[in-house]
């Protein structure tokens, strides 16, 4: 298994992602279910409007499908996102991983 990060930059239609933000956040509970989705969360306020999510998955691929079967992809709330893959190897949550 490997990491990856990944971020999310938003559109500007409010009304939209308001709108679909619990079928967005239901999707992303289920993926902490099957231990895929290690942490997530939106840029704090003052910041462009995004998110950072951390996922665990065999491959890039794998992080791909996710991203685009999130109801905030089918709905164009996300304008662009990155994925890139990450090495943790220091910090207070290392063993939880």
């Amino acid at each position: 298994m490997a990491f990856f990060a990944v971020t999310y930059s938003y559109s500007t239609d409010d009304a939209t992602r308001d709108q679909v933000r619990a079928e967005h956040r239901d999707y992303l509970r289920e993926l902490a279910t099957e231990d895929a989705l290690l942490l997530s969360g939106p840029w704090a306020s003052g910041e462009l409007p995004g998110a950072l999510l951390l996922f665990r998955a065999d491959d890039r691929a794998a992080v791909e499908e996710i991203v685009a079967k999130d109801p905030f992809t089918e709905a164009g709330v996300i304008s662009e996102y990155s994925v890139t893959e990450w090495e943790p190897v220091l910090g207070t949550l290392y063993s939880e991983i």
